[in-house]
């Protein structure tokens, strides 16, 4: 063979050889993804058989446990309860047996049949959760309750209640579309401005990226989620905030309107219209026109203890790209 002929096609080969390497690790990714969604959901619908709560509460427990966990390690079913409390303050041994934790006031219970409660048995740990909300009941609001009482935090609760919600709505977990804010057909432009000082209202920082567009252009949802908050602010104008599955508040302000229907506790889909572009803000309700048209666009995330802002940039920059 020519040796400059073969220098031409072998690079061309590795390439080849390294897309398809690439392509089926992405693919038995996804593969092994879906297969633990499905081992989840049939979990879930096992514990609604058993106890009659229905299943999206659990899922979205364990979607919000498995979301502000800090390490990268994923169980297959991530919802923790204190040792402590699981075997029974007077269980030093921690013993698993079922009678034996119920003797020393544990809370662990047998989901699987075996006899005995083990925290890392997802079908025990799932079933022994349900018991601590069938405490209080298994209606809407006895959850909550419920709920409120084992995390003691009320945005935990809230969170928990929104993404089930969204659970129920579309009757899956493995919810992963997303969308650009703007619509994609019309112009826009943007660049990296989380962080930049603003003075208005007292020196501050810029917690989002501003995309800029004309007025009028649609304003759409990025993700899942349910609406938390629509109405006037007097630094983002017109604004809505939605709660998604992933304990990911987003924030949109400065629009100049909201599409009919949209409203407070809405289920939200990628891609669903929210309202328009405008420059509204900086001032008492209706002002409008202190900056040119344009999308401020916020992220801010809840770890179970605290929430804050964070660079929305570079998943605007995919989410772009997905579109287009």
């Amino acid at each position: 063979m020519n040796p400059t002929k073969y220098m031409v096609i072998f690079p061309i080969l590795l390439a080849m050889f390294f897309s398809s390497a690439v392509s089926s690790e992405k693919a038995i990714a996804e593969e092994n993804e879906a297969s633990v969604h499905e081992q989840r959901m049939a979990l879930f619908k096992k514990t609604e058989a058993l106890t009659q709560i229905p299943w999206y509460y659990f899922a979205a427990i364990e979607n919000y446990e498995r979301n502000i966990k800090k390490d990268e390690d994923e169980e297959l079913i991530n919802i923790e309860i204190e040792p402590e409390s699981w075997f029974g303050p007077g269980n030093i041994s921690r013993l698993t047996e079922e009678h034996v934790i119920t003797v020393h006031d544990g809370v662990g219970k047998d989901g699987s049949g075996n006899g005995h409660a083990d925290p890392d048995d997802p079908e025990d740990v799932l079933y022994t959760m349900a018991q601590i909300l069938l405490e209080y009941g298994n209606t809407r609001d006895e959850i909550k309750i419920a709920l409120f009482n084992h995390y003691k935090r009320d945005l935990t609760v809230q969170t928990i209640m929104n993404t089930a919600k969204v659970f129920h709505t579309f009757q899956d977990i493995n919810l992963t579309d997303r969308s650009f804010p703007l619509a994609t057909e019309y112009n826009y432009t943007y660049h990296n401005t989380w962080g930049d000082r603003r003075g208005f209202g007292g020196l501050r920082i810029h917690e989002g990226t501003d995309i800029f567009a004309d007025y009028g252009t649609p304003v759409k949802s990025t993700t899942y989620g349910v609406i938390e908050m629509m109405g006037w602010n007097l630094y983002g104008g017109w604004r809505i905030g939605i709660r998604d599955i992933f304990n990911i508040y987003h924030y949109y302000a400065h629009m100049s309107g909201y599409e009919d229907g949209v409203e407070i506790g809405q289920v939200v889909k990628p891609g669903d219209v929210l309202g328009s572009v405008g420059s509204t803000g900086y001032g008492p309700p209706g002002t409008s026109g202190k900056f040119p048209p344009h999308l401020h666009y916020g992220m801010y995330k809840d770890n179970g203890r605290s929430d804050w802002s964070f660079d929305p940039y570079p998943y605007l920059r995919k989410w772009e790209r997905m579109e287009n």
